[in-house]
């Protein structure tokens, strides 16, 4: 556990061995979070765990930097970037549905299915933004719980408050997403 605190220290410097040192170690882990994500009904079948997981580990590396103090929230922030790129692909996905590419269908192919899901990732990303003007604590918990489904214990580690807390700040995120939805 103090391994992964000090490679966690040494990625916040900048420091991209001790980056890939610490994505070894958390591996399985963020392995585990992406499966939950993407067994949510990911729309994009060529997107797998560990194609989501390389994406993370791309996208933090591209950020220079790994904002994070310790174990709980380098997960949260991984967490973040799982969001981003599931919205990123469901933008690009709508995007060609709208005849930015054409794609050859076949009448057993889902597209409805994978539709409704890719509107509801965007839907729901953009309640996100509406509720981060009111309280950012409230995404990060719906980020931590619908994007990488970190338990409410996992949730109250990372930022620092109570399981109570957190269950609370989840009601009234669902809440507010659902006047947001409908």
């Amino acid at each position: 556990m103090g391994d992964i605190t000090e490679l966690i220290a040494r990625a916040r410097e900048g420091d991209h061995a001790a980056l890939d040192s610490l994505f070894k170690a958390v591996y399985p882990e963020l392995r585990r979070i992406a499966h939950v994500r993407l067994r949510r009904g990911f729309p994009d079948p060529e997107l797998g765990t560990t194609a989501l997981v390389n994406e993370c580990y791309l996208k933090l590396r591209d950020a220079q930097r790994v904002d994070a103090s310790d174990r709980a929230h380098f997960f949260s922030y991984t967490a973040s970037a799982m969001r981003s790129i599931v919205v990123d692909i469901a933008r690009a996905k709508a995007t060609e549905r709208r005849g930015g590419q054409h794609v050859h269908v076949t009448l057993d192919d889902d597209v409805a299915g994978d539709l409704a899901a890719e509107q509801e990732i965007l839907r729901v990303h953009e309640a996100l933004e509406e509720i981060g003007q009111l309280d950012k604590r409230l995404v990060q918990i719906v980020e931590m719980r619908y994007f990488a489904g970190m338990s409410d214990p996992e949730i109250a580690d990372a930022l620092d408050i109570t399981d109570r807390t957190v269950r609370r700040d989840w009601q009234k995120a669902r809440m507010l997403l659902a006047a947001a939805l409908s």
